[in-house]
């Protein structure tokens, strides 16, 4: 490992005066400041504090021991995130984004340019490379890396050498390094732990920079520079020399203005499985905002069935009171997206229930019919999600598996189902239905993982199901040579008649019911292959399948559970990062309910290829508007009201809101309903300035956090936090 330089006596330079402490400069030998006169005693006692170097000021400290500066600084950050659009004299676009180009009046263009295109990506990609590779050469834990030692001797540095508050692209070139030294485990064993080591770095390197860009940047512009940062598209080749540039043969059918290939830091970070990364305050903070439709973008797509990208949206806030009610773009908001899956699924659940207790094996009943039409939009539905950012992304989603089950059914059913119809063959039409019928086990548990999509035996359950399926492939392999040599035994028995040997799927059967330890019917007739040969293979395969498989089984399940049980809020909030993220659609299909979304391939997609792209969004935006008139305006209606909450200024907006509606409030019906009202509004200054006489460590407290309390710091004006020069306090 190389690291910091040494000087002559052996001792490193990021050690050197680590622990030079010095006592506050304003306080003389009795303790006492220089203008203390007036104040208190108990304040006078703890105006002397120690100061630590910036470096160990705030040693890494994992989940489970946050500090109160940490926690007041996530409520803190929650609170102003919510009210940032508290004035309502902001620059709105007529969609309602709040514009953020210094006051500029014109019209913003139609398809707004990448932002972001001068930065030189493939350089900073590889510079990190070179970076990471020279700093780590010998393995090291994720935990070790967390260490305040290494802390300062590898990963403050990188950090300080990565820094660039204007390059918002160093996230995500740190984590394609990950990717890629993830990927290279795999291939170059004799440095797989060290390559593991290096991706685990490049994460942590990651993270502390988002934080630090959190730390740096607050209000308004903070929250946009974060959402850049995650949300903001880059391609690994951009700005790279033209003759090592890979050829791209776009079609014009697929084509986004310039944005082709281009990926965010957030995907990034999905595919490669960054949950330290993604559980951060910083990085929930931007997923929050994007699922609640706080923070819009545009997002890029793999591929789209109906593309109509004649409008390039920037990344910006969003204000609901000044955007038109029928606002079409707010149909892909994360949170949306996410109640209208949930009403499709029911309704699909529902016409299911219907088509099986109706049933006809002789011609289609009209329940048979609505479920085939509003199933095949939904499978639609299903195929444009895998199509919109990939096979790995739409896989880390929690009931991708339950849906691809789904979908394979619904095929194999419609299939034998019109082939029979066209034939006239009723058995192949009861097969068809019998077919759909084991669809059951997985839809009526898949609203189960809709409705509680961060319940932790949900998330272990599809992390131990792929676990299970993947060691039961191998056993049925390596157990399949048991089976052929018992059937071989059989056929060379002289005293049982060919056609009296058991057939294979007998001895399956026999063979599973001893996997499971269900029956000992294959022992029993075990000398029936052979006298001596029979059972000794029957027994081996018992000891090795019933006890030996399950207790490995067993323990591999137990291990999995364990290993997500420890990191629970980490496995939490990556699946609402991958939630999030799936949730902000691209292609114009999903604007369209089932069965409609089958009735916009057929007469919408055609125009594609006829229309300018100008006309065809016009067409397109009138259509989604007429049919989602009702929910929009319902969408509208809400988010006008409760998407932000107004700045609570005591004396200028007038009486509160609890006095205003406590005679009707159902909070009023409720025992503990104070519990909850006593922290509806700001106390009032002169407490304030009590606890401060009394109590210095909340100012002090604070003062790592966002500069004092919300009623004092937020400016009406620039809704930004004001700090106050407060003296420091031990942060050991």
């Amino acid at each position: 490992m190389s690291g910091p330089t040494s000087d002559p006596n052996g001792n490193s330079n990021a050690n050197s005066n680590s622990f030079n402490t010095a006592f506050n400069p304003n306080s003389n030998s009795n303790g006492t400041g220089a203008g203390d006169g007036d104040v208190s005693p108990r304040r006078r006692q703890s105006s002397r504090h120690i100061r630590l170097p910036e470096h160990l000021n705030r040693p890494h400290l994992n989940a489970k021991h946050r500090t109160l500066s940490d926690a007041l600084r996530a409520v803190r950050s929650r609170e102003e995130q919510e009210t940032l659009l508290g004035a309502d004299e902001e620059l709105v676009d007529p969609d309602g984004c709040v514009r953020e180009d210094g006051g500029v009046t014109g019209p913003r263009e139609i398809f707004c340019p990448d932002p972001h295109a001068e930065l030189t990506v493939y350089y900073t990609i590889h510079r990190i490379r070179r970076i990471i590779l020279a700093s780590i050469d010998d393995p090291y834990t994720a935990d070790q890396l967390k260490e305040p030692r290494m802390n300062v001797l590898i990963v403050k540095p990188l950090v300080d050498r990565l820094w660039d508050e204007d390059d918002v692209s160093i996230v995500y070139c740190l984590l394609v390094n990950r990717m890629q030294f993830l990927r290279e485990q795999h291939f170059q064993h004799h440095h797989q732990t060290v390559n593991l080591t290096r991706a685990n770095l490049c994460e942590l390197v990651a993270m502390k920079i988002l934080r630090k860009h959190d730390e740096e940047s607050t209000g308004r512009p903070g929250l946009l520079l974060l959402a850049n940062i995650l949300v903001a598209p880059f391609q690994p080749f951009q700005n790279a020399p033209p003759d090592i540039c890979p050829e791209r043969h776009n079609l014009d059918y697929f084509s986004q203005g310039g944005y082709e290939g281009k990926m965010t830091a957030l995907e990034v970070a999905i595919i490669s499985e960054s949950k330290m990364f993604l559980s951060c305050s910083a990085s929930q903070k931007i997923i929050d905002s994007v699922y609640r439709g706080r923070v819009i973008y545009t997002p890029t797509s793999f591929l789209d069935i109906i593309p109509d990208h004649y409008k390039h949206k920037p990344i910006s806030l969003y204000d609901p009171r000044k955007a038109p009610l029928l606002n079409q773009y707010r149909l892909i908001v994360p949170r949306t997206r996410n109640i209208i899956e949930v009403v499709q699924f029911m309704i699909l659940l529902g016409l299911f229930y219907l088509c099986m207790m109706n049933r006809e094996n002789t011609s289609f009943t009209t329940s048979e019919m609505w479920f085939i039409v509003y199933a095949a939009g939904w499978v639609v539905d299903e195929i444009a999600s895998m199509l919109e950012h990939g096979w790995q992304v739409h896989t880390q989603n929690l009931w991708a598996f339950l849906d691809i089950t789904f979908v394979g059914i619904y095929a194999v059913y419609m299939t034998i189902r019109i082939h029979g119809w066209f034939t006239g063959s009723v058995e192949e039409a009861r097969q068809a239905l019998d077919i759909l019928a084991i669809a059951a086990p997985i839809l009526f548990p898949r609203l189960a993982f809709n409705l509680l999509p961060e319940n932790m035996l949900f998330i272990s359950l599809r992390a131990m199901m792929k676990e299970f399926l993947a060691l039961s492939l191998i056993a049925v392999w390596c157990f399949g040579g048991f089976l052929l040599a018992l059937k071989w035994l059989s056929m060379g028995n002289d005293k049982v008649d060919f056609e009296d040997s058991p057939n294979p799927i007998t001895i399956s059967k026999w063979m599973l019911w001893i996997w499971f330890g269900l029956d000992g019917t294959g022992i029993q007739e075990a000398p029936a292959f052979h006298e001596v040969l029979g059972p000794a293979l029957m027994v081996i395969y018992a000891f090795l399948g019933n006890t030996l498989f399950l207790t490995i089984l067993v323990a591999i399940l137990s291990n999995t559970f364990s290993k997500i049980a420890a990191d629970a809020t980490a496995e939490i909030q990556f699946r609402r990062a991958v939630m999030t993220f799936e949730g902000v659609k691209s292609d114009a299909i999903f604007a369209y309910r089932p069965p409609f979304n089958i009735l916009a391939i057929v007469f919408l997609l055609p125009m594609k290829f006829v229309l300018t792209p100008r006309w065809f969004h016009k067409i397109n935006i009138t259509l989604v508007r007429v049919l989602n008139a009702p929910f929009l305006l319902l969408i509208a209606l809400y988010e006008r009201n409760n998407l932000w909450k107004p700045l609570r200024r005591r004396g200028v907006l007038g009486p509160s809101k609890r006095s205003a509606w406590k005679f009707w409030s159902w909070n009023n019906f409720s025992v503990h309903a104070d519990i909850q009202a006593v922290f509806d509004e700001e106390p009032p200054q002169e407490i304030i300035d009590k606890i401060d006489e009394e109590d210095d460590v909340e100012p002090a407290v604070l003062e790592n956090s966002f500069g004092g309390t919300r009623s004092r710091s937020m400016s009406p004006g620039s809704m930004m936090p004001r700090r106050r020069r407060l003296s420091s306090v031990w942060q050991g």
